[in-house]
């Protein structure tokens, strides 16, 4: 006995097959994303006003720690497990070796005696509870915030200067608001 075939039973296994298709998509695509942003990219979201002008409260970042030695002038994501905190986002401004000093009365920022040219600072630079001049320890980095009066920073105590390995990434690309996408130098 032959079977009849069957129109409508074929509609079924193709309308199967495709959505089995569009699942199996959607879970190589997730799982992919996984990947990446574990062991390339890390995005995050910036809390608070301490980088203005350059990154404002909820800007999302992509940022990667993938051969990546700290250099002055990067911003990165920092983790702060002392304090129970979230990742922060600052600004190296001096690495290991380097000494850093802050005239409180000029704002300015001296770097192994060389005064820095910060266009991309906001406010007036002023040490809080640190004593200057410091040398920065091997291993570890100064940073600041870009809005230097409201950034709590390696300034204070709390923070001071922070070992390298607590850096998550550097901050490579904006990717909200969609206004201000794009590379962030």
């Amino acid at each position: 006995m032959s079977k009849k075939f069957d129109p409508e039973s074929v509609e079924n296994f193709s309308m199967t097959r495709e959505m089995y298709d569009w699942v199996e998509s959607a879970i190589l695509a997730v799982v992919c994303m996984l990947l990446i942003f574990t062991f390339i990219g890390r995005m995050i979201g910036v809390e608070g006003g301490s980088m203005e002008n350059t990154l404002f409260n909820a800007d999302r970042l992509i940022s990667s720690r993938i051969a990546y030695t700290p250099a002055p002038g990067d911003i990165v994501v920092i983790t702060m497990p002392e304090t129970r905190q979230p990742p922060i986002v600052k600004r190296i401004i001096a690495i290991g070796g380097q000494t850093i000093d802050i005239n409180s009365e000029l704002g300015i920022v001296y770097v192994d005696g060389v005064a820095q040219i910060e266009p991309f600072a906001k406010g007036t630079t002023r040490s809080i509870d640190l004593q200057f001049p410091q040398t920065v320890p091997e291993g570890h980095v100064f940073v600041l915030g870009d809005n230097r009066e409201h950034s709590h920073d390696s300034r204070h105590t709390e923070t001071g200067m922070v070992d390298e390995r607590l850096i998550l990434g550097r901050v490579y690309y904006r990717i909200l608001p969609f206004s201000s996408i794009g590379v962030l130098e």
